[in-house]
């Protein structure tokens, strides 16, 4: 029988960009690494370029480094002089304790060429998944070259365009966008290499690992720092700020995360596997207002989002809330009235919101939204619509965003890195990678480990509390279904940390989907922010100073 976390795991997979049917394609290098990766030991590469961009009318040039890092998992000690080095893909086994297997990291940073290392901001930059590398945020949203896909449809074949982008971030900060373990140009190699880092604590360790070997690099350990994560990476965020204050002693100024998902227990992905938790279809239901409302789906359209939105939230975490949380002691007149306001506020048909007993799920709620119109909604971003595979199933059976605009994506970087970038010439990259066998289990906070669903705000929680100055923002598109944005605002407000710790944390939220920066006038809107926030927490005493 399917467990609970493995359908999860496939529906996080959606959130690389990629539906889970994309998300696994056999790649040729896949059971059989490349073979110029697997005739040496795993070691450090780099290439270096240059460029400039033009971002509010100034020009910004930079210097661009490709390469990937190496990085041992937990408990590898680099003192004991007695480790055994193998070839990667050898047989050999740790000695004295020490694990022999390797992740080497790809990565590509961005460097200002006009500022003082020691003072100039610095952003960690990675997409989720799990498995997932950082393609989309890096030519989507904050890379010097940017991807042009259409908005709310699918982008045509090949040729696609790759232009300036006046909304990368280097205005006002370094950025070094990191592949996770696996993905990318990066290999893992050695015995149980996929047991070592493939797993909520796993992979904290192995970008913490990554983070100080690359501030010792490049001499960066005093620069003002950040994490920027989307999707799973703002689970991964979370663990992994806690991991570098509280074991490593490298406090950061300020944590962004996009499209968040803490714990897993309030996805809306199957959550009919989890009963009697219903505050997934809670925080769920502005999304499938704002989405109704785009699609012009509502008895009465409303002429202000906002305010609309506002409405529904407080319905969903009052009368709705309160509605499923009695059961089958619900009366009968609460019920209707209570299916009344389903309707109104998400267009669905009353009987079939009766005979879901109130309780729709995302991939139900995509697929019926449209359905009249034999049309399936986005799931990552629901301004999207594409044919039903299967007119008569019950829920979507694949995304149309993400099969929209990940060819545009994955085509241009692969042109991009080895033409602009001098990187990967006879090496496959990896866009994301099929994980079968991620392991949730979390130790909140370096703790006992939990044999439920991962829940990371406790991780969280610790950072804030360990670093009274770190500020967190949060950035949400009102279109996403894979995070819904009111589930982000739910876990913020419910971290275990003291009323005067709030003050912290700021939200953000735009008229996008899951990748907010696939709509232009939002990727401006989140640049202005996010440069904003960046600014007012990077501890300058002259702003100017900063940035040139």
């Amino acid at each position: 029988m399917t467990t609970r976390l493995t359908l999860l795991l496939s529906a996080s997979l959606i959130c690389l960009g990629l539906s889970p049917a994309r998300a696994a394609i056999d790649h040729p290098d896949a059971a059989h690494p490349d073979p110029a990766h697997a005739a040496r030991p795993a070691q450090p590469i780099e290439r270096t370029s240059s460029g400039t961009i033009t971002i509010d009318g100034k020009p910004v040039a930079y210097q661009a480094v490709a390469g990937t890092l190496v990085v041992h998992p937990h408990g590898w000690d680099d003192s004991d002089e007695t480790v055994q080095h193998q070839t990667p893909g050898s047989d050999a086994h740790a000695i004295d304790g020490n694990p022999d297997a390797t992740a080497s990291m790809f990565y590509v940073a961005y460097f200002r060429k006009d500022s003082r290392p020691d003072s100039r901001p610095i952003t960690f930059v990675y997409n989720g998944g799990p498995g997932s590398s950082s393609v989309w945020l890096h030519m989507g949203a904050f890379g010097p070259r940017r991807v042009v896909t259409n908005d709310d449809t699918h982008t045509p074949a090949s040729p696609y365009r790759l232009i300036d982008n006046p909304q990368s971030l280097l205005d006002v900060t370094d950025l070094v966008f990191i592949d996770a373990p696996g993905t990318g140009f990066g290999r893992l190699n050695g015995k149980d290499k996929e047991k070592l880092f493939w797993g909520v604590d796993a992979d904290g360790q192995a970008f913490t690992s990554f983070i100080t070997q690359f501030l010792a690099k490049y001499g960066r350990y005093n620069s003002p720092k950040y994490l920027f994560g989307e999707s799973y990476g703002t689970m991964r965020s979370a663990v992994l700020v806690n991991d570098l204050q509280n074991q490593e002693n490298i406090d950061f100024n300020g944590v962004i995360l996009l499209s968040q998902i803490l714990s897993y227990d309030n996805s809306v992905d199957e959550p009919a596997l989890n009963p009697g938790m219903d505050e997934p279809f809670v925080l769920a239901l502005p999304t499938y207002a704002a989405t109704a409302w785009y699609h012009h789906k509502l008895p009465q359209q409303p002429a202000d989002l906002k305010a609309f939105l506002a409405e529904v939230e407080h319905f969903a975490s009052t009368d709705y809330l309160a509605a499923l949380q009695q059961g089958a002691a619900l009366p009968d007149a609460d019920r209707a009235r209570i299916i009344e306001r389903l309707h109104a506020y998400t267009g669905l048909p009353a009987d079939y919101i009766r005979r879901a007993d109130l309780r729709i799920d995302g991939g139900e709620f995509s697929k019926t939204l449209q359905s009249d119109d034999g049309m399936t909604t986005g799931r990552l971003d629901t301004r999207f619509s594409g044919p039903a595979l299967d007119p008569m199933s019950k829920e979507a059976e694949y995304d149309p965003q993400s099969t929209a605009i990940s060819s545009a994506y994955v085509s241009l970087f692969n042109d991009y890195v080895r033409k602009t970038l001098n990187y990967g010439d006879g090496l496959t990259y990896r866009p994301e990678i099929d994980i079968q066998h991620w392991n949730f289990h979390h130790a909140a906070g370096g703790g006992t480990e939990s044999d439920g669903p991962a829940n990371v705000m406790p991780d969280l929680a610790e950072a804030m509390k360990t670093n009274p100055t770190l500020k967190i923002m949060l950035n949400a598109g009102y279109f996403d279904l894979a995070t819904p944005y009111y589930e982000g605002v739910y876990e913020m407000r419910h971290l275990p940390i003291p009323a005067a710790l709030q003050k912290n944390i700021e939200f953000r939220q735009y008229q996008s989907g899951h990748m907010v920066y696939a709509n232009i006038p939002a990727l401006t809107q989140l640049h202005d922010n996010i440069a904003d926030f960046i600014r007012r927490t990077d501890n300058q005493p002259n702003p100017a100073s900063a940035t040139p």
